[in-house]
């Protein structure tokens, strides 16, 4: 049985704190959904079950699909859970709703969210055994007692996005994972810096020609507003621009800067998985197909390095070696860990040493890695990337008339995903 891709959509990607900020994750979600199954086609009913992944799950919208779900117009029968994989939330549903179709022959859409400008503060330890204190307090004299323990230093928040992103088992932010990496290999300022120029240099170039706008859901913002296009792209980035800035993580001796980091950004994006056959059966056309997929573990302090693990072990499944893709999507983290993939990929000794094997996985032919811009150019929105990459490489395919393709990132904590994809 063949996994189809019958169709797939996504918002831009807006810079945090920017034109989607005021938009919760649930309802730029049900947004994209929405669209997404209206243009499909068919009856809402006709669907097995919402899957969506996200990371930062809103507090409002506990089991953010079904919140989701209903918002888009599905009904109450129509199942729906959310998933949470790290970076790789986005390919989690699609993978889970990939293992579903073959299980029950349904019809799913999987898709990912995230609203990185709407990741919450939190009080401090201090300031709730404050709060918690004066609720407990029962006469004036203990209320007032309490209230002049107060300091102003209780009120010094925790950041929920700094803590989303440090890794809780070696206390890591994930910059200093890619900080790792530039040392391990060797991974100058400058090439850091110059793969960052060539994304957004290649991200302009494909909103200039207007390439993605089949992928792209326009959002309404701010009342009367549209968006249309990704918004974190600098149109006019240079080397020099990049130069100034300075590395933000290791302070001292870094070389990983904001410039050569993927954005926080937020957005929302979808796809409708199914048999093949019963694809054909419906009449609908198809983007693409699932081949197979793989995930794999790796060390968190190096988790940037995941998709050559992952990859390794999906090509070993398949039979595949890498110069059998025609397009290469792997998400831009860090400039540092696309360059240390790239080096790892064709090190026979990285692979001896780390995989297992006898030799190199395989060159990556860097002129078919993502063609249109990633992560540092477009932007990052965790629980979303893992959709936008597989629906922008099976697009990219059919422009190109092209057949496979590997769609592939690290993953928080020290694992990897890889999927293989093939056009119709």
């Amino acid at each position: 049985m063949r996994i189809a891709i019958v169709d797939g959509l996504r918002s831009p990607v807006a810079k945090a704190g920017g034109k989607l900020a005021d938009i919760a994750a649930d309802d730029l979600g049900a947004n994209i959904v929405k669209e997404l199954a209206l243009r499909v086609g068919l009856d809402f009913k006709d669907y097995d079950e919402v899957i969506i992944g996200n990371v930062s799950s809103p507090a409002h919208a506990a089991n953010i699909a079904r919140v989701i779900a209903l918002k888009a117009g599905f009904d109450t029968s129509i199942l729906a859970h959310s998933v949470h994989r790290n970076c790789a939330s986005g390919m989690e549903s699609i993978t889970q709703g990939a293992d579903k179709v073959i299980l029950n022959n349904g019809i799913y859409m999987c898709g990912g969210v995230e609203s990185m400008s709407n990741i919450p503060l939190f009080y401090n330890k201090k300031m709730t055994e404050f709060f918690t204190k004066l609720s407990r307090a029962k006469s004036i004299g203990a209320r007032l007692s309490t209230l002049a323990s107060f300091r102003l230093s209780f009120l010094k928040p925790r950041v929920g996005l700094i803590e989303g992103l440090t890794d809780p088992t070696n206390g890591l932010i994930m910059g200093m994972t890619a900080e790792n990496i530039a040392k391990d290999f060797g991974i100058s300022r400058t090439e850091q810096d110059e793969y960052a120029l060539s994304s957004h240099q290649k991200a302009t170039n494909a909103i200039k020609s207007g390439i993605l706008n089949d992928e792209i859901s326009p959002i309404a913002y701010g009342g009367d507003k549209i968006m249309s296009d990704d918004d974190g792209v600098r149109m006019a980035q240079s080397m020099k621009d990049l130069g100034r800035l300075r590395p933000i993580f290791d302070k001292k001796n870094g070389t990983v800067t904001a410039g050569n980091s993927s954005q926080v950004s937020d957005a929302a994006g979808a796809v409708v998985l199914m048999s093949e056959e019963k694809a054909k059966e419906m009449g609908l056309n198809v983007l693409g197909y699932l081949k197979s997929y793989a995930y794999a573990g790796c060390e968190p302090s190096r988790m940037g390095l995941g998709p050559v693990y992952s990859t390794a072990k999906v090509l070993k499944n398949t039979g595949m070696s890498m110069s059998d893709f025609d397009i290469i999507e792997l998400n831009e983290a860090f400039a540092a860990q696309v360059l240390g993939c790239i080096r790892a990929f064709d090190s026979d000794k990285y692979a001896q040493d780390n995989l297992g094997l006898s030799s190199k996985v395989g060159a990556i032919n860097t002129d078919i890695l993502n063609v249109n811009g990633g992560g540092i150019a477009i932007g990052h929105p965790v629980g979303m990337t893992g959709t936008r990459i597989v629906l922008h490489a099976l697009k990219e395919l059919k422009r190109r008339g092209k057949q496979t393709a590997l769609a592939t990132l690290c993953i928080g904590g020290g694992q990897g995903a890889s999927l293989v994809l093939e056009a119709e």
